[in-house]
């Protein structure tokens, strides 16, 4: 497909920019392991079930509704970790991972190819966090639209660099889960799913279903 023609590629970080979902899921079992394995186990499918939405929002789920229903307990006891346990916890195992995870394919190609092109980072993961891992693995540059995370959702993300006019179309958002396509269809965007190294379900009968195209990675929009 033709990228150029785009004034603004907007990028999903894991799974698009780095295959970093791997890392992530892992995280959630390690800092939900204290709640027992069945616990932490629902952590993870819940976090696989929601990909893109921030760690916040995800381990507020877990406190608020997981745990009671699989441990019979509230969370207050003094073996759980509490929400800032459960997000340092998080935050340590991912460190690492997100500075050694494989970087797309074809990115710099692509970076070159399209050099008056604006390009973002849309993500779930921590903005602070995401800013310091692209810096120190050289990507930062890249992205001169800007490096953007949680708490603010996905959605808001979007909606609030259209307003401002740092999302200039025709703008195409690359993404692996199924808010990456809500989140481009409720603004207008187009939208490709990137496959190779998604944790979403069934993402094929998706794309099916919605007549979402795809590529298997970064290396498949740069030119031969």
């Amino acid at each position: 497909m033709n990228v150029n023609r785009y004034q603004t590629l907007i990028f999903d970080c894991d799974g698009v920019l780095l295959d970093s979902n791997r890392v992530k899921t892992e995280a959630f079992r390690q800092a939900a392991l204290p709640y027992g394995e069945p616990a932490a186990e629902r952590l993870v499918q819940h976090h696989i079930e929601n990909g893109g939405v921030s760690r916040y929002k995800k381990i507020e789920y877990f406190l608020e509704k997981t745990v009671s229903e699989v441990t019979g307990q509230d969370g207050a006891g003094y073996d759980f970790p509490d929400y800032d346990a459960l997000l340092s916890a998080y935050a340590a195992a991912v460190q690492e991972g997100l500075r050694t995870c494989a970087i797309a394919e074809g990115l710099e190609q692509l970076r070159a190819q399209m050099p008056n092109n604006r390009w973002l980072v849309v993500s779930g993961g921590d903005q602070t966090e995401l800013r310091a891992v692209f810096f120190d693995r050289r990507i930062a540059d890249y992205f001169d639209g800007g490096i953007f995370g949680s708490p603010d959702s996905k959605g808001d993300i979007v909606a609030r660099e259209i307003a401002n006019g740092n999302i200039k179309r025709p703008a195409l958002f690359l993404g692996d889960s199924r808010l990456d396509h809500e989140v481009a269809s409720a603004n207008g965007l187009d939208f490709v799913f990137v496959s190779q190294w998604t944790e979403m379900p069934d993402w094929e009968q998706y794309l099916e279903n919605f007549g979402v195209g795809s590529v298997t990675g970064i290396r498949d929009l740069t030119s031969t």
